[in-house]
């Protein structure tokens, strides 16, 4: 039986003014912060409503769950390269494969560097073997390689290099430094905390894609 509290808050809820993308956002938003912030340990349903303000009836049937939520992040993820790093970062006025990969490189870094929940989500990838780390891992992997497809267009790497083997080392060095520096400020001996200090890493990456690509 509903006490007098819950019909008061389920009346409150019937009488707001209904706008299903509004609503939608908010849940979502409420969702990839709540995950950036606490990861799937606090990550449920209940919560989330609560962080949007929603009945969290809301919930199922707008995501079907905390399942529809996850992809709907996951499919966010998809978005997230393209949507942090100008469309016009490749192509006509980039002269090789090298000056493609150093250019790219650097705004991917910078991209990491100011997203948490995907910080997150590649340390969930090394620490965490269940399907909703999987899923996530995934929509962002399949996403990196779709954007490095597109920027770099009809450049081709010189003869003899494994592309796919070296810029899949290159972006996980990268992804590991932004890591490191978001959970001790240092690699290996390497301050990770000024942007002095990052200076230097995009300094040691231009050097690393020219000697590779020339």
């Amino acid at each position: 039986m509903l006490q007098i509290d819950d019909m008061v808050a389920t009346e409150s809820i019937a009488a707001r003014p209904r706008n299903r993308a509004g609503t939608e956002r908010s849940i979502f938003l409420a969702a990839r912060d709540l995950l950036a912030e606490q990861g799937f340990q606090g990550f449920g349903i209940n919560a989330v409503a609560r962080r949007a303000g929603c009945d969290k009836q809301l919930i199922y049937r707008y995501f079907g769950g905390l399942d529809g939520l996850i992809d709907a992040i996951g499919a966010d993820l998809g978005n997230w390269v393209k949507d942090r790093i100008p469309q016009d970062s490749g192509g006509a006025f980039l002269l090789t494969y090298g000056d493609l990969m150093e250019r790219l490189a650097i705004l991917f870094m910078d991209a990491l560097r100011d997203d948490p929940l995907v910080c997150k989500i590649i340390a969930w990838e090394v620490s965490k073997d269940t399907p909703q780390v999987r899923r996530l891992s995934e929509a962002r992997a399949k996403a990196l390689s779709k954007w490095l497809d597109k920027m770099r267009g009809s450049l081709a790497p010189p003869k003899g290099i494994d592309s796919a083997t070296t810029n899949a080392l290159l972006f996980a060095a990268i992804q590991h430094m932004v890591i490191s520096a978001s959970v001790s400020g240092q690699f290996a001996g390497v301050s990770l905390k000024t942007a002095k200090d990052w200076d230097k890493v995009a300094s040691a990456v231009r050097r690393l894609v020219r000697a590779i690509y020339g």
